[in-house]
């Protein structure tokens, strides 16, 4: 693979810009809440993220290191599990660290790491936002300034085996949650659909849970948090949502969903095992390897999300890049931003991982609908997907939901039990945002 081109005509970011919204400037990298002006210095960084199971971005951050030999970036990866990468940042955050320099922060972390003063606050006027997708640009802002960039995008997508649905008779993918039960009714009855799953959305008690719990309720027309900022889930369509999720992992899941993360619900598709499921892009190039790691490469497609009477919602996920308010070398790590953030790095990103990227163009370049025909689908999965919580308690909100979720999915309680008990555990977190 090529190597990425440094973004020309990169230029210090030592900008005489507003104060962020929570402090003042760091001087130098030791408080936080560091403004755009202080944005100072160059030399080696760090860059901290989930595992790269593509091996693609060592290749990217090789091609910086090649062309930047006294500005040398050196990758930290963290757990696969969110909730233990966030930890990690937090512990470093908490300890004013300046190990850490580039952050690969989900979307739903900004406002908490923002209000925290953990991010320097970025300069708008030396990062070209214009070419992202106007959802994407928002995860990466707080109370109007930009504290991060868009980097990849995500949305939850319907994966499917198509070669069994022909079989079956099955022309189209489900629309609606009958239609997907009809279908999965039909794949068993052929012979090699004996042991297939019909269905799989993560219901593990992680962050995952969250999602969704955000997917199910939207799709039924209700709201965790409303827009109000108050929670929302004391009506019949939160019920409606919870109720699919619940009677899903009774009748339609694996029996092993609730140990299922991410990286396990991966596994088990491209193991044949499963029908449908719902799935970030990322999947999408691992499941078509024909290495022999996928036993249904080349038998699977994908479509939007179903929901109860017609196409369902899809979560908006991804990730953005921000730079510690602690860190050293800060000028060196927004350049390093602008270089993967750039169209360049995030097409050869999409090329090699298959991650949604953030720059519009690329959804309709015809080279890239080729090779992934599910880029319109994504496309408008994103633009109308529905954000998780955002929260400066971010990690007490999702804790909650995670575990009345799951309590409601294992039959520990009742529904509207689960419901109620949420409703009143987000009440005070969500009080001062």
């Amino acid at each position: 693979m090529r190597r990425i081109p440094p973004i020309a005509g990169i230029v210090c970011a030592a900008l005489a810009l507003s104060l962020t919204a929570c402090g003042g400037d760091d001087g130098g990298g030791s408080q936080g809440g560091t403004s755009a002006q202080s944005l100072q210095g160059r030399g080696p960084i760090t860059f901290v993220t989930g595992k790269d199971r593509s091996g693609n971005l060592q290749k990217q951050v090789d091609g910086w290191n090649a062309d930047h030999p006294e500005e040398q970036v050196r990758v930290i990866e963290l757990p696969d599990e969110p909730n233990d990468q966030r930890q990690q940042m937090i512990q470093n955050a908490t300890t004013k660290s300046d190990a850490y320099s580039v952050l690969n922060l989900d979307v739903v972390w900004t406002a908490e790491f923002a209000a925290n003063r953990w991010l320097a606050e970025l300069p708008k006027n030396k990062i070209d936002l214009s070419a992202m997708l106007p959802a994407t640009i928002k995860t990466g802002q707080y109370r109007g300034r930009l504290y991060a960039v868009p980097s990849t995008s995500d949305a939850g997508m319907l994966y499917y085996r198509k070669d069994l649905l022909g079989k079956a008779g099955v022309s189209a993918p489900p629309k609606t949650y009958d239609e997907m039960w009809d279908a999965c009714d039909k794949v068993r009855k052929l012979p090699e659909g004996e042991d297939v799953d019909c269905y799989f959305t993560e219901v593990n008690k992680t962050e995952s849970m969250t999602i969704s719990a955000v997917e199910a309720i939207a799709a039924a027309g209700g709201s965790i948090i409303g827009e109000d900022g108050k929670p929302t889930l004391n009506t019949p369509q939160a019920k409606q949502g919870v109720e699919f999720l619940v009677n899903a992992k009774k009748t339609r899941m694996p029996k092993e969903a609730v140990t299922l993360d991410t990286e396990g619900g991966r596994r088990y598709f491209q193991s044949g095992k499963l029908l449908f499921q719902r799935q970030w892009p990322y999947q999408y190039a691992l499941a078509n390897e024909d290495d022999g790691s996928s036993e249904v490469a080349g038998k699977f497609a994908v479509a939007p999300l179903p929901g109860p009477d017609g196409p369902g919602v899809a979560n908006l996920g991804g990730h953005n890049l921000a730079i510690s308010a602690f860190a050293k070398n800060k000028a060196t790590s927004l350049d390093f931003i602008r270089y993967l953030t750039g169209e360049a790095a995030q097409r050869a990103n999409l090329l090699a991982t298959s991650q949604a990227p953030t720059i519009a163009a690329l959804y309709d370049d015809p080279e890239m609908v080729k090779k992934f025909p599910y880029l319109p689908v994504l496309k408008q999965a994103i633009t109308t997907a529905k954000p998780r919580p955002v929260a400066v308690k971010y990690g007490d909100v999702t804790a909650a939901i995670q575990g009345e979720m799951y309590d409601a999915v294992t039959g520990k309680k009742p529904v509207e039990q689960a419901l109620s008990d949420l409703q009143a555990k987000l009440q005070p977190l969500t009080a001062a945002q």
